[in-house]
C-alpha cells in the first residue's frame, strides 16, 4: 500500500472492530460524558446563586438611579432559572470530558489527514471560543446599561428573569461563535473547498459583516464596545486570510516543482 493510500485509509483498529464493539465503546463513552455532565450540573446548581449575583450586577447598578429589578412571573420561575443555569454550567464545565469522548469515538474511523485537521481545529477553536465568550461576558453589562437608558427615568425597568438570562447567554455564545468562524475558513481552505483568493475577494463584505455583527451584539450608541468586539474579529479574519494564502502558495510551488 502506498503512503498516499495509507493516509486516506481508516486506522487498523477501526477496520477490525466489529459492530458490537463499536456499540459497547459508544455506550461506555456516553456514560462517561453523562456522569461528567451530571457532576458539572450539580456544581452549577451549587454555584447558581453566585452566577445570578454576577448577572444581576448591572441591574443592581441601574437601580441606584431608577427603579429596576428582576421579575419572576410564576411560582416556579426562580427554580426553573436555577435549573437552566445549572444545565448551562454543566455543559460548559463537562465540555473537556464529552469533547474528549466524542473525538475519541470518532478518531478511529478517520484518516490520518482528517485526524490532523480535527486536532488542529479543536486546538484553535476552543481557546478562540473561550475568548469570544469572555468578550461577550465583558460587554453585556454595558449593553444592559445603554439599552435600558432609552426608557424614561420616571419609568420602572422590570426585567423578566428568564428573558434576561437568555439575552445574556445569546450575547456570550454569539460572541464565542463569531470568534471561531475564521477557523472554519482555514479548515475549508485546507480541505481544498475555499481558496485564499476567494476569501481575499470578499474581504470588504466580511469586514462589513463583522461590523454589522458587532453593532447587533452591542448597543448602537456604544461605539467603544462595538470596536472592542469588531477589532479582534477583523484581526482573526486577516490572520485566517494570511494562513490560507501561505497554504495556497505552498501548494502552487509544490505543483510547479512536479512539472
Amino acid at each position: 500500500m502506498s503512503t498516499a493510500t495509507a493516509a486516506h485509509a481508516p486506522s487498523p483498529a477501526a477496520q477490525k472492530m466489529p459492530l458490537a464493539a463499536h456499540l459497547k465503546e459508544a455506550r461506555t463513552r456516553a456514560m462517561r460524558a453523562a456522569v461528567a455532565l451530571l457532576v458539572g450540573t450539580i456544581i452549577g446548581y451549587v454555584l447558581s446563586e453566585s452566577v445570578l449575583d454576577v448577572l444581576r450586577a448591572p441591574i443592581t447598578e441601574l437601580a441606584e438611579s431608577r427603579s429596576a429589578s428582576l421579575n419572576y412571573d410564576s411560582v416556579t420561575s426562580a427554580f426553573d432559572l436555577r435549573l437552566r443555569i445549572a444545565l448551562y454550567s454543566g455543559v460548559i464545565l463537562s465540555s473537556p470530558v464529552w469533547l474528549t469522548e466524542l473525538f475519541g469515538f470518532l478518531t478511529p474511523g478517520l484518516t490520518a489527514k482528517e485526524r490532523r485537521y480535527g486536532l488542529g481545529f479543536l486546538a484553535a477553536a476552543l481557546p478562540l471560543f473561550a475568548s469570544g465568550c469572555a468578550t461577550g461576558f465583558l460587554i453585556f453589562p454595558r449593553m444592559v446599561e445603554v439599552l435600558t437608558s432609552f426608557a424614561s427615568a420616571e419609568d420602572s425597568t422590570i426585567l423578566q428573569a428568564a428573558y434576561y438570562f437568555d439575552f445574556v447567554m445569546k450575547t456570550v455564545l454569539a460572541s464565542g461563535v463569531a470568534f471561531v468562524l475564521p477557523v472554519f475558513l482555514v479548515v475549508l481552505n485546507l480541505m481544498g473547498i475555499l481558496s485564499a483568493s476567494a476569501i481575499a475577494k470578499s474581504w470588504r463584505l466580511s469586514v462589513v459583516a463583522i461590523v454589522v455583527f458587532a453593532a447587533l451584539v452591542t448597543p448602537a450608541a456604544d461605539v467603544l464596545s462595538m470596536v472592542f468586539v469588531a477589532a479582534p474579529m477583523v484581526l482573526l479574519f486577516l490572520t485566517a486570510l494570511a494562513i490560507t494564502w501561505i497554504h495556497d502558495r505552498k501548494g502552487t510551488d509544490h505543483a510547479r516543482s512536479q512539472l
